[in-house]
C-alpha cells in the first residue's frame, strides 16, 4: 500500500485544478496515490481529471453521479483510500515542493514513540495518529503570508503529545487540510465528514481530541489560496446557519465520551467565538437573517453552557439580546473612531513639538566630534557603519558615536556601552540636528534635513551586481513600491560614497546622479576577512572539526512577489555532499522574516541536516567559517572573494533574473569560479572535486583582481583617518589573505 492517500475533491475549479494536481505529482517523494473526486462539477474539472489519470497511474478519479458537497465528496475519496496516511487537499490549493518528503520524514522520526498512557507504539501502528503541519496564505494579488501562529508548531517540540499535554495545538486553524491522518486511526473511530458548510469543524475537533499521539511539523507544506471571488465561505447565504448543526455534532461526540468532558468549556467558548465571527463579517449572512442567527447562537450557547461556568470576554454578549449586541457593536465602532481621531491629533501635536525641538537645536553650531551611525534601516550595529564605528572608538576616542535604531526592542539588543537613539524620538532629532558626520548604508528618512557643513558618508551594502537607483526605471517589477525620484532626493544629501573597486565607482555614479564624491576606501566590513582567522561560528553550531563547510547564500528574486523562490532542494544537496561536509544556509536579509524559512529550512536545521545562519548578526563570521561559497547572484560573492576561497555559481535562472532585475555584469560569463546551470551540474562539481580545481582558482584570481581592488584590510581606518579626522594615509595596497588555498604571501600595504 502507498504511504499517502491524497484526496482532492473538485467542484468548479477548472482554472486552478492543474496547478493543484501538478503540485502533488511533482513531489520528490512519490509513494502516494492521488484520489480525485469529481463532485459532478459543471465545468471542465472531470475532463482534466481523466486526462491526468490517463498519463499517471498514481491518479484515480471518482465521478460522482450527483453533486454532494465538499464533505461527502471527501468521504467518497476516503472510502477508496489505501495509504498509511490521509491528506485532504482542496482543489484550489497546492502542496509546496518537498512537502510529502518532509511529512514522511517527520512521521518516520516520530514513529515508535510510546503513547502518553504508557502503551508501546511498536506494534505495526506506531506512527502518530495526526501530524499537524504549517501553511501559508497565497493571495490573488500575489502576496504570501505565513500562518501567524506557526510558532506553536515549533514550540510543540520533537516528541509526540496529546491535547492534554499541549492544548495550545488547538489554537491553530481547525481545518482538515493542514494535517496528515493515520488511516487506521480514522477508520477505527469511524470519522467522516457531514454535509453542509463548515464540515471541517465536526471532523477536526473530534480527531484532535481523540488522538493519543500528535506530532507537529514546523514547515510550510501547503499554500492556501485566497481567491478574490468564488470562495464558498465568503458567499452571502443562509447556508452559514450550518455552523450550528456542525457544533451540535461536536458536542454530541464529547457527550458520548466522559473522558472528554473536561473540554466542554473550551468547545463552548470556541463555538461562541466562531459564530460571533461569522455574524460580524459583512459578506456572510443576509442582513435580514442576522437577528435570527444571533438568537439561534444564543440559544445553543445557553443550552451547552457548562454548569458553574463564568462567561467572560466577547462571548458574554450571547447572554443578552440582539438589540444589546447591536448597540455594543455600534458603541465599539464609535470608540474606535474616537481613538483614531485622538491618535491623529496627538501625533500632530507631537510632530509639531519635535519640529520645534529640532529647530531649536538647528540654530546651535554643529558638534565637530559627533558621528551618527545607522545600518540596514536602523536594525542595529551592523555592516560597514559598524566597522567604522568600532575603529573610530579605537583610534579616535574623541569622536562621539551615536547609533540610530528603529525601536526599543532593537535598542535592548545593543551592548550596554553603545549610545543610541530611537528614530523619530526627541533625542534623535537633537543628535541629528547637531551631528557633523552621518554614516549609513541605507538612505536616511526623508524628514531628516541636512544642515550646511554636515558630512554624509554613504557606505552602500556591498559591490553592486543587480540594477540600482535610476537604472531600475525600466524594470517596473523590481522597483515595485519604490519611489525613485524620492530616493534620489535623499541621495542628494550624500557627500561621500565608499567604493571597494572601480566597478562600484562607475555604477554608483551612474545609478545615483547626485552630488557626491567617490572615496576609494574599500569595504570596511571586509577588513575582518583580511585580518582575522576563523571565528567561533563552527564551535557555536557544533560543526565537526575537519568538516568542509559549504555556505549556500541565495538572493531574492524580483520576478516573484515576496522575493522567495526555492531554487535548491537543501536536503538533497546536503545528502549529495555526503560525509565530511556541512551545509550552512543564509537567506537574504529581506527574506528572513517571511515564509521562506518555513518552506523547509527551519525543520531541516532542527533535524541537523543543515545549519541555518540567517539570523547571524555578522555575516563576516559566517564567511570566515566557510570553505566554499555556493550562491546564485548574491553580492556576498564579492565579499567572500576577499578570502580567496572557492566560489561556485548556481545560475539556473540567470535569464529570468536579468530580465526582471537587470545586471551590470554577466556573472555567468565572468564568474568567480565554476558555474552550474542545473542541479545535476552543481552536484557533479562537488562529486568530481571540480569546485576547487585549477580552473576555479584561475577564475577566482581574475575576479578578485577586478572586484577586491581596494580591500586591503584597512578600509575602516582609512574612513576614520581621512574622512572623519582629515588625516592623510598611503594609497590602497594589497594584504596577506588568511586561509587562501595557495598559502602564498603577497605584499602588504604601506
Amino acid at each position: 500500500m502507498p504511504r499517502f492517500s491524497v484526496i482532492v475533491p473538485c467542484f468548479k475549479v477548472q482554472g486552478f485544478l492543474r496547478e493543484c494536481l501538478d503540485s502533488v505529482l511533482a513531489q520528490s517523494f512519490d509513494d502516494f496515490e492521488l484520489i480525485a473526486v469529481d463532485d459532478r462539477s459543471p465545468d471542465g474539472c472531470g475532463a482534466i481529471l481523466d486526462e491526468y489519470a490517463g498519463r499517471d497511474t498514481r491518479v484515480r478519479v471518482l465521478h460522482l453521479p450527483q453533486n454532494v458537497g465538499l464533505g461527502l465528496a471527501r468521504n467518497a475519496g476516503l472510502a477508496q483510500a489505501t495509504g498509511d496516511y490521509l491528506l485532504f487537499l482542496d482543489s484550489d490549493d497546492t502542496l509546496t515542493p518537498g512537502a510529502l518528503r518532509a511529512i514522511a520524514d517527520r512521521l518516520a522520526e516520530t514513529s515508535g514513540t510510546s503513547y502518553p498512557d504508557g502503551r508501546d507504539g511498536r506494534d505495526g501502528r506506531d506512527g502518530p495518529d495526526v501530524l499537524v503541519f504549517d501553511y501559508a496564505r497565497t493571495y490573488w494579488w500575489g502576496g504570501t503570508r505565513r500562518n501567524v501562529l506557526a510558532h506553536l508548531l515549533a514550540e510543540a517540540g520533537a516528541d509526540t503529545f496529546d491535547v492534554s499535554v499541549y492544548p495550545q495545538i488547538l489554537d491553530l486553524l481547525m481545518v482538515v487540510w493542514n494535517k496528515a491522518y493515520r488511516r487506521e486511526f480514522v477508520t477505527e473511530h469511524g470519522f467522516t465528514f457531514p454535509p453542509g458548510y463548515y464540515e471541517d469543524t465536526p471532523w477536526t475537533f473530534p480527531v484532535m481530541l481523540g488522538a493519543r499521539r500528535i506530532a507537529a511539523l514546523d514547515r510550510i507544506c501547503l499554500h492556501y489560496r485566497q481567491r478574490r471571488q468564488g470562495n464558498i465561505l465568503s458567499t452571502t447565504s443562509r447556508k452559514h446557519f450550518d455552523i450550528h448543526d456542525q457544533y451540535e455534532r461536536v458536542f454530541a461526540f464529547v457527550a458520548l465520551r466522559p473522558k472528554l468532558a473536561r473540554w466542554q468549556p473550551y468547545l463552548h467558548r470556541k463555538m461562541a467565538e466562531h459564530c460571533l465571527d461569522i455574524l460580524a463579517k459583512p459578506d456572510r449572512l443576509p442582513p435580514a437573517d442576522k437577528a435570527e442567527f444571533f438568537r439561534r447562537t444564543a440559544e445553543m450557547f445557553r443550552r451547552h453552557k457548562p454548569e458553574g461556568a463564568v462567561v467572560v470576554g466577547e462571548a458574554a454578549v450571547l447572554e443578552g439580546s440582539w438589540t444589546g449586541y447591536r448597540l455594543k457593536r455600534q458603541s465599539a465602532r464609535a470608540r474606535r473612531e474616537v481613538t483614531r481621531r485622538t491618535g491623529e491629533a496627538r501625533r500632530a501635536v507631537a510632530a509639531r513639538a519635535r519640529t520645534g525641538w529640532a529647530s531649536l537645536h538647528a540654530r546651535r553650531s554643529l558638534d565637530e566630534n559627533l558621528v551618527v551611525y545607522s545600518a540596514s534601516s536602523h536594525r542595529g550595529v551592523l555592516g560597514d557603519p559598524a566597522a567604522v564605528y568600532h575603529t573610530a572608538r579605537e583610534i579616535a576616542p574623541q569622536l562621539r558615536g551615536v547609533w540610530v535604531v528603529r525601536d526599543t526592542e532593537t535598542a535592548g539588543q545593543l551592548p550596554p556601552d553603545v549610545e543610541h537613539v530611537i528614530v523619530g524620538s526627541r533625542r534623535y532629532l537633537e543628535v541629528t540636528a547637531r551631528a557633523k558626520f552621518f554614516v549609513n548604508d541605507v538612505n536616511w528618512p526623508g524628514a531628516l534635513a541636512k544642515r550646511p557643513g554636515s558630512v554624509h558618508i554613504h557606505t552602500h551594502q556591498g559591490t553592486p551586481l543587480k540594477y540600482m537607483g535610476v537604472d531600475l526605471l525600466d524594470k517596473p517589477g523590481a522597483r515595485l513600491g519604490l519611489d525613485v525620484p524620492q530616493m534620489l532626493r535623499r541621495a542628494d544629501r550624500w557627500d561621500l560614497s565608499l567604493v571597494a573597486n572601480r566597478h562600484s565607482e562607475l555604477v554608483w555614479e551612474r545609478a545615483y546622479p547626485c552630488h557626491f564624491t567617490s572615496a576609494r576606501t574599500g569595504s570596511p566590513r571586509n577588513d575582518v576577512l583580511v585580518s582575522r582567522d576563523r571565528g567561533d561560528f563552527r564551535q557555536r553550531h557544533g560543526i565537526p572539526e575537519g568538516n568542509k563547510v559549504v555556505l549556500y547564500a541565495p538572493t531574492r528574486r524580483d520576478y516573484r512577489r515576496g522575493g522567495h523562490v526555492d531554487r535548491l532542494d537543501l536536503a538533497r544537496f546536503a545528502a549529495d555532499l555526503g560525509e565530511g561536509f556541512t551545509l550552512v544556509v543564509r537567506l537574504h536579509p529581506s527574506l528572513a522574516g517571511g515564509p521562506a524559512r518555513g518552506m523547509g529550512l527551519t525543520e531541516q536545521a532542527r533535524r541537523g541536516i543543515v545549519v541555518d545562519a540567517t539570523d547571524e548578526p555578522r555575516v563576516e563570521e559566517v564567511l570566515l567559517a566557510a570553505d566554499v561559497l555556493v550562491t546564485d547572484y548574491s553580492a556576498v560573492m564579492f565579499d567572500y572573494a576577499v578570502l580567496d576561497r572557492p566560489i561556485v555559481l548556481y545560475a539556473d535562472d540567470w535569464p529570468a533574473f536579468v530580465a526582471s532585475r537587470g545586471a551590470y555584469v554577466d556573472i555567468t560569463a565572468d564568474p568567480p569560479g565554476q558555474v552550474a546551470r542545473s542541479y545535476r551540474e552543481l552536484a557533479w562539481l562537488f562529486a568530481s572535486g571540480s569546485w576547487r580545481d585549477e580552473e576555479s582558482a584561475r577564475l577566482r584570481a581574475d575576479f578578485r583582481d577586478r572586484f577586491c581592488e581596494f580591500d586591503d584590510g584597512r578600509a575602516a581606518e582609512r574612513v576614520v583617518r581621512t574622512l572623519l579626522l582629515g588625516e592623510a594615509m598611503p594609497p590602497v595596497g594589497v594584504a596577506r589573505i588568511p586561509g587562501q588555498s595557495s598559502g602564498r604571501e603577497v605584499p602588504a600595504s604601506a
